[in-house]
């Protein structure tokens, strides 16, 4: 890291039960996915000066550590949709490398699929009718809906078709198959995606997450607490975040995610090429986040996406595989997604993905990965490259 003086390694990652947890509230989620994560890492609560925590409670992440008997001198509570947990990620690193905090635990929960089902609350068809969405919300323009109209134009400008975007979908099932843990395992077509009923026109039900509930945690520490920790140390290498929008007018070309911006500062900042990634772990809450933020983190050219995702590039043995474990299309997707994909590729870097694990050459580990977490409708990108040795 250029920010500081101290390497920053993930120490602990874990999930909590995930996919249909009908029994849990969203703070009992938090708690095991945090419990599990130091468990992972070998050490105690202890260590824990900071927290980093969104989405929960009245004051958050107060709530949460008050849950979790801790009580931080470091806290980030940085809400900003699936790029929350990159963006505090990004964070935490640069406040233990400064020596503000030495162990910080970011962690998630959510029950969003139980309290739907549960009569709790209801699906939202928008994050509300104030500020600048008021001049959006009452023409129906839904999130949703502002993601289609975005895949339109890359299809209009690029010739991007329906068969590419539905690829994404079935290579993202095609991981999760060999997830213990997904949600969704059963094989999908190209022909079952774009004959499944329509969402949001170019979107059927399968280029869409799925929804679910579930926790994460995710560890990070100096160096100096990675000799005590259990596990080989995966290192933060560099980072980066980019805002660009929320009022879809303000967006000047809706082919380009802040991804653009956030990875070429994270790759630049971890001093490594695109074409040196192993394995990618990429926010997919719609196809054509994925193909989008492809290009933005430079794997293809502007435009070459949906080449790009032809041919099974995307599969655990495929060129560069991506969302090994299903993804927010098939494994599991409670909401802000975003720490999930650390989560993936860490197993990943450590060689602990079970079925799934991707494989270089010889058989030989990954060696680096990069998370990059989409916020709102690509209003906001948080990219962070991790690496072994």
């Amino acid at each position: 890291m250029d920010s500081g003086h101290r390497r920053v390694a993930v120490a602990g990652v874990a999930l909590s039960d995930c996919g249909r947890v009908d029994g849990a509230t969203p703070y009992a989620l938090h708690a095991q996915a945090a419990r599990r994560a130091l468990a992972d890492a070998g050490l105690g609560r202890e260590v824990v000066d900071g927290i980093a925590s969104a989405g929960l409670g009245t004051l958050a992440p107060v709530e949460v550590a008050e849950y979790l008997g801790l009580a931080p001198r470091w806290v980030d509570s940085t809400s900003v949709g699936g790029s929350t947990w990159e963006v505090m990620a990004a964070h935490a690193a640069d406040a233990i490398a400064a020596g503000h905090a030495r162990a910080v635990l970011l962690v998630y929960g959510s029950t969003a699929r139980a309290d739907i089902k549960a009569g709790r609350r209801t699906s939202n068809l928008s994050f509300g009718a104030r500020g600048p969405l008021q001049f959006e919300v009452p023409y129906g323009h839904t999130l949703i809906a502002k993601y289609a109209m975005a895949a339109r134009r890359h299809m209009h400008q690029y010739g991007t078709t329906l068969e590419q975007l539905a690829e994404v979908a079935v290579q993202a099932r095609a991981n999760a198959a060999h997830n213990p843990d997904a949600m969704f395992r059963t094989p999908v077509t190209v022909d079952e995606v774009l004959s499944g009923p329509m969402i949001a026109d170019p979107f059927t039900k399968l280029h869409c997450c799925i929804r679910s509930d579930g926790g994460a945690a995710v560890l990070l520490v100096a160096e100096d607490l990675v000799p005590d920790s259990a596990k080989a140390p995966v290192w933060v290498l560099g980072t980066g975040e980019h805002v660009s929008h929320t009022t879809m007018s303000e967006w000047d070309d809706f082919t380009v995610s802040p991804a653009a911006v956030s990875g070429r500062l994270a790759f630049e900042r971890a001093g490594v090429r695109p074409d040196e990634i192993d394995v990618a772990e990429l926010y997919d809450a719609f196809t054509y986040m994925t193909l989008v933020t492809l290009e933005d983190l430079g794997f293809c050219g502007k435009g070459e996406g949906g080449a790009f995702v032809e041919k099974g590039r995307l599969l655990r043995d495929g060129g560069l595989p991506t969302n090994t474990d299903g993804g927010g299309l098939s494994a599991q997707h409670p909401g802000m997604r975003g720490l999930f994909l650390l989560v993936e590729a860490v197993r990943q870097l450590r060689g602990e993905a079970g079925e799934g694990q991707v494989r270089k050459a010889g058989g030989r580990l990954p060696e680096l990965a990069v998370a990059s977490g989409t916020g709102g409708w690509f209003c906001s990108s948080g990219t962070v490259v991790l690496g072994r040795g």
